[in-house]
């Protein structure tokens, strides 16, 4: 047992994705998250309990939401993350809080996926950040990675002709071929109309998407509200024929982050493809 506990507090070493090197003395007992899907992959690695707060954005699992919430990934708020007393904080790269955090003593660990290589990756750095055996990470991947799988089996020939447009938010960003939500549509059999040149979540001119004239057209609820009222969009083949899957917050939250919960989002995905598949 002394053994044990002596390798359990073995200091820790890990590369973020700004390529800094971070050393934590121990593996962390109390951990602040600021970017829901890292919320979601500490749980998933059943660690939850080490969490002691988040951003205002992460909802899942249930128990997430009691904690205390310290602003978004965007606009964090510095003095009630400090006042938590983290070993550690999760944060996305994009995040505007790391160098004030950094300067302030705390240890902050910048993750931020956007490809099905990227989640795999994360899953084995907030694993080795926990201080946990290589093996629970690449337990989780195998299940996710075998769900979206499964998801796509399920799908019939036709779903191939189907023309996607998956729009995250009404800018317009789409998500493109390169994102995970784009792999995910790969895999899933369908043709993503925004290709990867563009990059993961591209902004578009609403005229492209015009122009490409996707069979269905994905987004959610939230982003719902006067897409069909651009111009030229009624002639959109997707929206003349009704051919929009509109997900519910909790749906589009489960498809949009790129984290445990990916096979679900895979299948959410599968069953409008199936609802529209040519026969």
């Amino acid at each position: 047992m002394a053994g044990l506990v002596q390798a359990q507090a073995q200091p820790i070493q890990v590369t973020d994705d700004r390529g800094r090197t971070v050393l934590l003395p121990a593996p962390p007992q109390r951990v602040v998250s600021i970017l829901p899907s890292l919320t979601e992959t500490v749980c998933a690695l059943q660690q939850c309990q080490r969490l002691v707060g988040v951003d205002r954005f992460s909802n899942w699992p249930a128990a997430v939401q009691a904690l205390p919430q310290v602003g978004g990934g965007i606009d964090p708020n510095i003095e009630a993350i400090v006042a938590l007393r983290p070993d550690v904080v999760l944060v996305a790269t994009s995040s505007r809080g790391s160098e004030r955090l950094e300067a302030l003593g705390l240890k902050v660990v910048a993750l931020e996926p956007k490809t099905h290589a990227d989640v795999q990756r994360v899953l084995g750095t907030v694993a080795r950040v926990l201080g946990l055996p290589p093996g629970d990470a690449q337990r989780l991947w195998h299940q996710i990675d075998a769900g979206v799988q499964a998801a796509a089996q399920s799908l019939p020939a036709g779903v191939r002709q189907t023309r996607v447009y998956f729009e995250v938010n009404r800018a317009p960003f789409a998500a493109g071929a390169s994102s995970f939500i784009g792999e995910t549509l790969t895999r899933l059999g369908a043709q993503n109309i925004v290709p990867a040149e563009l990059g993961p979540f591209p902004k578009l001119n609403p005229e492209f998407v015009v122009r490409a004239n996707p069979d269905v057209i994905m987004v959610g609820d939230r982003n719902f509200a006067g897409l069909t009222d651009r111009p030229g969009w009624s002639r959109i083949r997707a929206v003349s024929r009704g051919q929009m899957c509109v997900f519910s917050n909790q749906e589009a939250d489960t498809i949009i982050r790129p984290g445990p919960r990916m096979a679900e989002g895979a299948r959410l995905l599968a069953d409008c493809l199936r609802r529209y598949a040519q026969p």
